[in-house]
């Protein structure tokens, strides 16, 4: 495999997909390689949580078009990477929106970003289960923060962006791809 996929979407205030963000990355240097940013047509104008920041990636990436036309458009964007498998931040979450995209393998970062086994940054003073998972501050702000040292940062609820960071704790992880199988979605 030479590249894998990180994708994050957002929902309307009706829970439909508005938006999807993917990022390929080199499977050897999880490297970014190209981003893809669709904006869903008519969810888009329901507007949701976080619409504020829905035209906020660079303009030549940003596309508007229907639901099925952006499934056709992803799928075929995939396979012309020989992308099989596709990471996300509570993958559960985008794989159930997604029902299109079941024929890729999904893998889940949060699985192995919030348990002490597999984060390095996680320490004696954090309150974790005894499956060694955080209790909270697990979501992709807090664990960027701690991975990075930088409390400053903010997630920014952008498809694009959203995906771009989640690649950037699993390049801060530095684990390899087999480790998160643990957190195969099905």
């Amino acid at each position: 495999m030479k590249y894998f996929a990180v994708l994050d979407t957002e929902t309307n205030w009706n829970d439909k997909v508005m938006s999807i963000g993917i990022v390929l990355a080199d499977a050897q240097t999880f490297k970014p390689i190209r981003g893809k940013y669709l904006i869903i047509e008519p969810a888009y104008k329901k507007g949701g949580m976080y619409e504020s920041v829905l035209f906020s990636t660079q303009a030549k990436l940003n596309r508007i078009c229907y639901y099925k036309e952006a499934m056709k458009d992803i799928c075929a964007w995939l396979d012309a990477y020989d992308i099989t498998q596709i990471y996300a931040y509570n993958a559960k979450f985008d794989y159930y929106h997604l029902p299109e995209l079941h024929c890729y393998k999904w893998f889940d970062i949060l699985r192995i970003a919030a348990y002490k086994p597999y984060n390095f940054k996680i320490d004696e003073t954090m309150s974790c289960f005894k499956t060694g998972r955080l209790k909270r501050h697990y979501g992709v702000e807090p664990i960027l923060q701690l991975l990075s040292g930088n409390a400053d940062y903010r997630e920014v609820h952008n498809a694009l962006c959203d995906a771009v960071d989640e690649l950037k704790i699993m390049q801060y992880l530095n684990l390899p791809l087999e480790t998160y199988e643990i957190g195969s979605v099905e």
